[in-house]
């Protein structure tokens, strides 16, 4: 074979990996909408007003009979979103692993989603109920189709490649959020002028996320292709991707530095999670600002964390990726702290601390993943990213789940925020132990020259 037919086919070869490179970010831009405009300005306010609607006397709602704090509704709907997501994440991970059919698994779970935040439109009234169950069906298919788009990374980007390439899908990602999130606020702050009630406005914010999320799959859905393995694995995923969690983790035992990253992982990534979802419901119910102030105040986070993701990803080129992790980690810590801190009614301090969370929100994100997927055996992408992705949008129960606990047992949502703080401490100490680079060799791969 000639010089000239070799160089032609590798530039083909990258060429074809560009082309999928892009369609994969894509799908940052089509879903990451759905947890700017919906989970994390919208619906954590809105729902727990209609909770608040529908409560008796003393500020409780009584889904399936239990008493639950109206103030605590929307944090306990996400805890219980993740904890679908923990029986289902793992049966499509094991089914992509075995068929290679990752494209059909990702539509169903991604038009699934954007169907359940579409229906969004009608939640009005009292119907906190239904408000909930949308927001469990909407994340848990959420989390599904990550498990499934995450596995493509190390498919479509060679080692060198990783880092910038999850940085760009973070960047993409925040873009659209950004873009949408100004439409979102025109709409708000002049709903009057478009005819519409202050409630319905917010309703259209919601359903547009569902739209939008479907429209934009399309893109990815014709980009990526998948890679097919020898149909003789195929009935193994339907008849144990139930118990494929607890197959993976014992796989996991035989690449113990993995797992420990990933029980890092875990434990901070369950505190950025919980503000992302939360901070909306802080700035409303404890700082008393406005649903245009936080909505403003999201927009900035979504414009600087385009900027964070892409400068974070330059700067792991220098430190490595796990050195830049610790520092967004430390810089969340204090973020926090300064959340504790900040006036009642005094929305440029609220931008101030938003600046902070998005300079640092995208970068720890995006290097998180790209370093896990240098930690993962080749071969079982979507199984490892199925555990993984418990954390992401998975296993971020806890967090959620002990702001919610915060709030009902003190009546402050200051003393809920703080809170978290101890998932960033534990998180860097975890991440500061493990040896990255022995990690990856363990895993059987090529070890990068900076990580």
């Amino acid at each position: 074979m000639s010089t000239d037919t070799v160089r032609a086919g590798a530039a083909d070869e990258a060429a074809e990996r560009r082309r999928e490179q892009r369609g994969w970010y894509f799908y940052d831009w089509a879903c990451s909408v759905y947890s700017t405009s919906v989970l994390t300005v919208f619906l954590g306010p809105y729902l727990t007003a209609v909770a608040k609607h529908a409560a008796d006397a003393d500020g409780f709602v009584h889904p399936l009979g239990v008493p639950v704090r109206a103030g605590s509704f929307f944090a306990y709907a996400v805890s219980a979103s993740v904890i679908l997501s923990i029986f289902v994440m793992p049966m499509a991970g094991a089914a992509a692993d075995r068929t290679g059919r990752k494209k059909p698994l990702l539509a169903a779970a991604a038009y699934l989603g954007a169907a359940a935040t579409t229906g969004m439109f009608f939640l009005d009234g009292d119907r906190y109920l239904l408000g909930g169950l949308l927001l469990i069906v909407a994340n848990a298919s959420l989390a599904v189709s990550m498990v499934l788009y995450n596995s493509y990374l190390p498919q479509i980007a060679p080692p060198e490649e990783r880092d910038a390439v999850s940085s760009r899908g973070w960047a993409f990602g925040y873009a659209a959020g950004s873009l949408v999130l100004v439409g979102n606020l025109v709409l708000f702050t002049a709903h009057d002028s478009f005819g519409v009630s202050e409630s319905t406005a917010v309703r259209i914010c919601l359903a547009s996320a569902g739209v939008w999320w479907g429209a934009f799959t399309l893109v990815p859905l014709k980009r990526l292709r998948d890679r097919r393995t020898p149909a003789a694995s195929a009935g193994r995923a339907s008849a144990h991707g139930w118990r494929q969690l607890a197959a993976t983790v014992r796989d996991m035992r035989r690449q113990p530095l993995t797992l420990s990253f990933l029980l890092a992982y875990l434990i901070y990534n369950d505190g950025i999670q919980t503000v992302i979802s939360q901070a909306s419901v802080y700035g409303s119910e404890e700082l008393g600002l406005s649903q245009s102030t936080l909505i403003t105040a999201v927009l900035l986070v979504q414009v600087l964390a385009v900027g964070g993701a892409l400068g974070m990803g330059r700067l792991a080129r220098t430190y490595g990726a796990k050195r830049t992790i610790l520092g967004s980690l430390v810089a969340w810590t204090l973020t926090l702290g300064a959340g504790y801190f900040l006036p009642a009614g005094a929305p440029v301090w609220f931008f101030v601390l938003a600046s902070g969370i998005g300079l640092v929100l995208g970068g720890s994100q995006a290097l998180s993943r790209s370093l896990f997927s240098h930690l993962v055996p080749s071969g079982k992408e979507a199984e490892y990213f199925s555990a993984y992705e418990m954390s992401d949008r998975g296993m971020s129960w806890l967090g959620p789940l002990l702001f919610g606990l915060t709030y009902q047992l003190t009546g402050s949502y200051r003393d809920a925020i703080i809170s978290l703080v101890v998932f960033f401490v534990i998180g860097f100490v975890l991440l500061a132990r493990v040896p990255v680079r022995r990690a990856v060799r363990d895993a059987g791969n090529p070890v990068p020259e900076m990580i």
